[in-house]
């Protein structure tokens, strides 16, 4: 091979000679290659595109290009500008179409030339042609909720600081790096705003403002391969300073009738590609690589093949008013030509996902949280409007047919097929999947379920009881507890009467209950000796009811208010009756997340220090993953990967519950600064990708009902699960949140759902033993739930910042 394509292969940056020399020697084909095999090491198999709606606020321009037929004179045009009424219009409809890009592109300061341009801002009360643009896309973005993206020539600091409040991106085509083409003849000449070095520096401008931008070359107007390197070159340049260039974008000149240039030849195919190919090799693997497919809809995959990884923008609605004569492609169609080469086609937001998800830097701070709502955990456009816990029917993301992994998808799986434990870049590999990898995940989960389960799906009759939501923490996501700063979310301060306390738990009983399960707030009050308490009761109330209690953050308050170690509280509360644990206060187990959510929590040491503590004294427990809210691939794989190396030391945890958060009334989604939760592709990977990970040490994976809804549970059957949870009676901390689910799904539900997906239903212990006939029978058998009665917990709770200690009882 090619010595400089081992160097390119291997990740190093080729200098201007050494990229120079690579062009002119290599094969087309090879060069081809190599660039493809650049741009699949950090895009997998993935093309994106935008869907956007085309907004020409104005079609005047000062300059005079050769090619160019966007820009017209004003005896062509009723007016100078687009009215902020019809460009909202235009807006509005591309949101009804799903558009979420809304892209205006504009003549560079026509005010400067055209009289009437001047006087009809003069009219409206700007003093230039980007104030109106300014206030346009900020009313299109208030209005409609669409994202602008903004292409109005050269713009000093200034405009660009005006600008930037009210749009997601900018952009501004180089298009060539040579001096030569502005000169007379040349395509350029006559036009100010195209002179090479002031585009460069209003590039290098956007680049000291931080704001994610959009640039390119222009391919066949008269440049020569070395002028195009040389072009690329001075982008990579300030990139490299930079990182802002979220794009490049190589475009091929289309000849137009009615411009001086209307005789010049259209560059040939191979010219096309083998611009694209060298600037995938200058940029390398992480840059976006775009190429417009409108013009050249008869050679896409070849595209493709040649390095990029993205289409731009296409209008379902909308003409591309620079190209009219070049419609766009179906979207059903574009993605078909994508998958032809074997990638899947995926829809992004006007800022890239790389940008998305480094808002803190790129983006003003009153539009973040429109961003931040509107893309997924890769930063890519959310796919679907599916939200955990909203009742809404869970979509259909895995395609039909036989799946076609794509290769790294496809080599993981076949790894882990043969015993090999997936890795944290193996299993962030898993979570980007999209298209026909989602279902290979998926159908590869499901037959290790087989494997293991065969066709029983578990479920368990309980009740959980919530004592209090009274809590000295204040967790970002919780919209339960209640304390200083969440007194004005759902529901009130209640802490939990001993007598309606154990009521429930012979109620529980009664139903056919073999567990109930408990879980609170961190109330004020509480020391050890509370826990040991509800203990006593519900041992009382119902002696041979398994009792399924206390979170790790409660064990670790429980030992700390009386001062011993967690072994010896966890011993006294086994002997008082306890006799699992559930493994919530997990959310993420990752420290660089928890910091962000819960902060004053438990650290992720401190979790698997109460489980290791539990597993050595006998007590079994669940382990559970909250996702979709701040966190993302490579903490969902750290999660992962810690819980099956805890599992593979010790043993204790009986199933692993992925529980999607539900975002509708959590205070950091309220807050703006949240996910909407996570996608239903996310939350079914999950599902799959965690049966994947804890294959072989963990046999359980349970699909919560509760967040996903019923169909939601059903489709996660299918996708690696195994168990449907517990019928519940009742469940406060998922409502709170927002889920319309979590009351009561009864055993003949139950039946039902698992019958429905062509399984065996399985009644369980919560140690997955089988209950008794009796217990069954109860269960089917059970009257109507009684009215709950919350106790107030009073008008004051005292909050202290302190945690409470008192020692009562006799330990050591």
């Amino acid at each position: 091979m090619n010595v400089l394509f081992q160097e390119v292969l291997a990740g190093r940056r080729l200098d201007s000679d050494r990229l120079k020399r690579l062009g002119e020697t290599a094969d087309l084909f090879d060069l081809m290659d190599v660039a493809a095999r650049v741009g699949e090491s950090a895009r997998g198999n993935v093309v994106s595109y935008s869907r956007k709606v085309f907004i020409p606020l104005t079609q005047l321009c000062r300059d005079v290009c050769h090619y160019c037929t966007f820009a017209k004179s004003p005896k062509r045009l009723s007016s100078a500008y687009l009215t902020v009424d019809a460009a909202v219009e235009i807006a509005a409809r591309g949101a009804e179409a799903g558009c979420k890009e809304a892209l205006f592109t504009l003549g560079d300061k026509p005010e400067l030339r055209w009289p009437n341009a001047a006087d009809e801002l003069a009219d409206m009360g700007f003093p230039t042609t980007i104030h109106y643009l300014a206030h346009v896309a900020d009313r299109v973005r208030r209005e409609t909720g669409l994202f602008p993206h903004i292409n109005p020539g050269v713009m000093t600091r200034e405009e660009m600081i005006l600008l930037r409040r009210c749009s997601f991106s900018m952009g501004l085509m180089l298009e060539t790096s040579s001096r030569r083409l502005g000169e007379k003849g040349g395509p350029h000449y006559g036009s100010p705003d195209k002179v090479p070095t002031r585009r460069l520096a209003c590039i290098r401008e956007a680049g000291e403002l931080s704001i994610p931008f959009t640039t390119g070359l222009l391919v066949g107007i008269g440049e020569t391969r070395g002028e195009r390197i040389e072009t690329l070159l001075a982008l990579r340049d300030v990139h490299e300073q930079y990182g802002h260039l979220q794009e490049i974008i190589v475009q091929n000149f289309v000849p137009k009738a009615e411009t001086r240039m209307k005789d010049v030849s259209q560059p040939a195919l191979d010219e096309l590609l083998w611009t694209i190919a060298v600037a995938r090799i200058a940029f390398g693997a992480t840059m976006n690589i775009q190429a417009p497919p409108n013009l050249s809809s008869a050679h896409l995959p070849k595209l493709v093949s040649a390095g990029i990884n993205d289409w731009g923008g296409i209008s379902p609605i909308t003409i591309d008013y620079v190209n009219p004569e070049s419609p766009w492609p179906e979207i059903s169609l574009l993605a078909e030509a994508t998958r032809k080469p074997g990638k899947t086609l995926v829809e992004r937001l006007t800022v890239y996902p790389s940008y998305a998800l480094a808002a803190d830097r790129w983006i003003d701070p009153a539009l973040r949280e429109q961003l931040l709502r509107a893309h997924d955990a890769a930063g890519f456009a959310r796919e679907d409007r599916w939200l955990a816990g909203a009742g809404q029917k869970a979509p259909h993301c895995r395609p039909q047919g036989d799946a076609r992994p794509s290769p790294p998808v496809a080599a993981i799986l076949v790894e882990s097929g043969k015993g090999k434990p997936l890795d944290e870049e193996d299993v962030v590999t898993l979570f980007a999947a999209r298209g026909d990898d989602v279902a290979a995940i998926c159908e590869a989960a499901d037959t290790v379920r087989r494997e293991v389960n065969g066709s029983e799906v578990g479920y368990v009759v309980n009740r959980n009881i919530n004592y209090t939501n009274v809590c000295i923490y204040a967790c970002a996501f919780c919209a339960f507890s209640k304390g200083r700063t969440h007194a004005a979310l759902r529901g009130r301060p209640y802490d939990l009467a001993m007598a309606e306390f154990e009521r429930r738990v012979r109620e529980a009983w009664a139903r056919g209950a073999t567990e109930i399960c408990l879980q609170g707030g961190i109330h004020p009050g509480y020391t050890g000796e509370k826990y040991l308490d509800l203990l006593k009761v519900a041992k009382a109330a119902a002696p041979d009811i398994h009792i399924h209690a206390f979170s790790p953050l409660e064990i670790w308050h429980g030992a700390t208010s009386i001062g011993v170690s967690l072994r010896t509280f966890l011993e006294a509360l086994r002997s008082a009756g306890l006799g699992s644990l559930p493994g919530t206060a997990a959310e993420i187990l990752d420290d660089e997340i928890r910091a962000k959510i819960c902060p004053d929590k438990l650290t992720t040491a401190q979790w698997f220090e109460v489980m290791e503590a539990a597993h050595a004294v006998g007590l079994r427990s669940t382990a559970t993953i909250m996702f979709g809210h701040v966190d993302g691939p490579k903490n969902w794989a750290r999660h992962l990967l810690r819980i099956r190396a805890h599992q593979e030391r010790t043993g204790g945890f009986t199933e692993f519950v992925p529980l999607p958060f539900v975002a509708q009334e959590a205070p950091i989604y309220l807050k703006g600064k949240a996910r909407r939760g996570p996608t239903w592709r996310e939350a079914l990977l999950m599902h799959a990708v965690s049966r994947l990970v804890l294959h072989r040490v963990i046999s359980h994976i349970q699909a919560s009902w509760v967040k996903l809804g019923p169909d939601g549970a059903l489709a996660c059957l299918s996708a690696g699960a195994d168990d449907l949870g517990g019928t519940l009676m009742n469940e406060s901390i998922s409502r709170a949140a927002g889920s319309v689910h979590g009351q009561e799904f009864s055993p003949r539900e139950m039946v039902a759902l698992i019958a429905a997906a062509g399984r065996s239903p399985r009644p369980r212990t919560t140690l997955y033993g089988s209950p008794s006939p009796s217990r069954i029978a109860a269960a089917f058998a059970a009257p109507e739930l009684k009215e709950v009665e919350n106790t107030p917990a009073g008008a004051a709770v005292a909050f202290r910042d302190q945690k409470p200690g008192t020692n009562s009882r006799q330990w050591e």
